[in-house]
């Protein structure tokens, strides 16, 4: 079961909500994933169409407990390669479906001509839990998250720009930075950012996979610490050893060409121990002196050993 699918069934099993918040979240469904038609005697009817069994339940639920529409589920197959099944939940004329429309904010009538209404009205949104009815609907109806562990990603599919406008605005109002663009014939709003969409699914009120996603982004946090640092004493390692290995080029060179004992005492002191211990850090080196000596110490003499060995290279040129 994808992360996705796991989110939208946790959604869906609360349906204790009031007629406020169902005329909500019912008017983001409609919207997002319904589609209008006129047949015959200018009979309206409506359907929303999805592969989610748990969503098509709970808007049959809704329709019958709080607004008296006794419908019907159809399922038919699929025309995609997957050949899932696909479920129609239809509300015709008879069942009520223009009293449903104008009541959840989806149909205006101007003059005898009714027309989708594709703004979200301020008064099916006039409360906090109405505003975060209306986002859950709108997952319902068109959203996705991306499963955590591969990347961030939630997002909401519209088929109109100033809806899907609309939708981010409502959403940054509890301070996240949703965004739109546009795809194809789409128009999606989307948030990329682990924190963000942890905050998104408690708005929803899908818990148990918000604490799922925040154990994926802590395991996700703390590899990334642990790689960062490997990665720092990795290379802090390699400069240590090139730099080991360079000095003792220089010693040898020193050696070959003048001899140690041209050096000053303490610089033929650090010389002797160097070569002696390759693989000793300076300060381990600086201890070994008497009386010892601190890391820049050591640090420094080494550096006048390698300035006095360049020279010699230069000369032999």
């Amino acid at each position: 079961m994808s992360f996705s699918l796991k989110v939208k069934n946790e959604v869906c099993r609360y349906t204790e909500i009031s007629k406020d918040e169902a005329i909500a979240e019912l008017s983001a469904i409609m919207k997002v994933s319904g589609t209008l038609s006129l047949g015959g005697n200018k009979q309206f009817s409506f359907k929303v169409t999805t592969e989610n069994p748990a969503i098509a339940r709970f808007i049959f639920k809704i329709l019958k407990e709080i607004f008296n529409i006794h419908t019907k589920i159809m399922v038919k197959k699929s025309n995609s390669l997957k050949k899932n099944n696909v479920y129609m939940i239809l509300i015709t004329d008879e069942m009520g479906v223009r009293g449903l429309l104008k009541e959840v904010g989806l149909l205006k009538a101007n003059e005898n001509v009714f027309a989708l209404d594709y703004s979200i009205p301020r008064n099916i949104v006039k409360t906090e839990e109405c505003k975060r009815a209306y986002i859950k609907g709108a997952f319902l109806g068109g959203g996705s998250v991306s499963n955590p562990e591969k990347t961030y990603h939630l997002e909401f599919v519209t088929h109109d720009n100033e809806y899907a406008e609309d939708l981010s605005k409502l959403i940054n109002e509890y301070g996240l930075n949703s965004k739109v663009i546009q795809r194809k014939s789409s128009f999606i709003v989307y948030i990329k950012e682990g924190e963000q969409i942890v905050d998104l699914l408690n708005i929803i009120g899908a818990h148990a996979s918000l604490l799922e996603l925040e154990n994926v982004r802590i395991m996700k946090e703390m590899r990334n610490n642990v790689n960062r640092l490997v990665n720092c004493e990795t290379a802090n390692l390699s400069k240590t050893v090139n730099a080991a290995v360079r000095q003792v080029e220089s010693i040898k060179l020193i050696q070959n060409e003048i001899g140690l004992a041209r050096l000053p005492k303490n610089l033929r002191e650090i010389a002797e121990l160097r070569l002696n211990y390759p693989d000793e850090s300076l300060k381990e080196l600086g201890e070994m002196l008497s009386p010892p000596v601190g890391k820049s110490g050591v640090n420094h003499r080494l550096r006048r050993i390698e300035k006095i060995a360049d020279e010699l290279r230069k000369e032999g040129r």
